[in-house]
């Protein structure tokens, strides 16, 4: 059983990279990439500007990707701003079992958490990489690392969830595109039999953008659907992608965020804000209807980031949605 589950978690991790590395030979060929890893943050480069930020460590509540830049070295990503010092940039967070791993203090009001999570938040602890590579033929590399993560229940320190999260980096041509793939694999611990995943109507891999690009940009998906208000300026909208256009110093990028036809319930519920500022997060309708995973039936969630100096036309946005689930659609098949 032991060697099973190694080899299914070992075909996951080729098939996510084979993906990558078959949309750089499609689109063109990366810059050479980098990995260093220090006490904190892994960082990945391509060539000499920096491209994904990792922060693993001397974070309280959970790991997250802190910085990513677009191939002109834009930085869209914010991190911990004073409003809800709990954004941490790009991260996948939701509640287990009744405890809430969005939220970083008790009783929180910021994002009006339910009571029923009221209590103290939980931990993502980072426990260890599991696999750090740059590899692949020449003009065609891409980074690549896996992280072993334990979601676990304050004070005691209960483990509620084993997260086995891969990551997989680097830049495309024709035009030039940052992309991200962001892979859980999320399975009950030893001894228990479920896990049921719930929260509020934003809880997934969310996305808080810098500043500049508060208040004035523009969301958009491939179906032109405005989605429904939820809250405010809170919208809520079903489609296979969903981008989001704006300003970062003066100049127009793009991040698109992919949700992969094998996630549950797909097409994603996107949660989409402008004001008072912007906000991206790929949801699983969780506040409408909690999902259970079982023991031994592992739950994997796919999802991509893309990023453009610039604003691409749609059609350009979905086709490389097509290709990148084209190229990630046999793994998934058999998982």
């Amino acid at each position: 059983m032991v060697r099973k589950r190694v080899s299914q978690r070992a075909m996951t991790v080729v098939g996510t990279v084979l993906a990558v590395v078959l949309l750089a030979q499609v689109l063109g060929a990366e810059q050479p990439l980098q990995i260093t890893v220090d006490a904190n943050s892994l960082m990945v480069r391509a060539g000499p500007a920096a491209l994904l930020r990792y922060q693993y460590d001397d974070v309280p509540f959970k790991p997250y990707a802190k910085e990513l830049f677009t191939p002109g070295g834009l930085n869209v990503l914010l991190d911990a701003p004073p409003d809800h010092l709990h954004h941490h940039a790009l991260m996948f967070a939701c509640a287990v079992n009744g405890v809430d791993f969005w939220g970083e203090y008790a009783g929180q009001t910021g994002d009006r958490t339910s009571d029923k999570m009221a209590a103290l938040p939980g931990k993502q602890q980072h426990l260890r990489f599991d696999d750090v590579a740059v590899t692949g033929p020449v003009g065609h590399r891409w980074a690549r690392f896996a992280e072993s993560i334990r979601w676990v229940s304050q004070p005691n320190n209960e483990p509620l969830l084993i997260e086995h999260r891969t990551i997989t980096a680097g830049q495309v041509d024709q035009p030039p595109v940052t992309f991200l793939t962001w892979e859980s694999r999320l399975a009950v611990p030893e001894r228990k039999e479920s896990a049921v995943l719930s929260g509020s109507h934003y809880h997934g891999l969310g996305m808080r953008f810098v500043r500049s690009m508060d208040a004035n940009g523009e969301f958009r998906n491939p179906d032109n659907d405005p989605g429904v208000i939820f809250r405010g300026e809170e919208r809520l909208s079903r489609s296979r992608w969903c981008a989001y256009t704006a300003q970062v110093d003066g100049k127009t990028v793009t991040a698109a965020m992919f949700d992969h036809p094998s996630n549950p319930r797909h097409p994603a519920t996107w949660f989409t804000m402008v004001k008072p500022f912007a906000y991206l997060s790929a949801t699983m309708r969780l506040h409408e209807e909690p999902l259970k995973v079982l023991s031994g039936k592992p739950l994997t969630l796919r999802y991509g980031v893309a990023l453009w100096d610039g604003h691409p036309e749609t059609a350009q946005i979905d086709a490389l949605y097509r290709q990148w689930v084209a190229m990630t659609q046999s793994d998934a098949g058999e998982r």
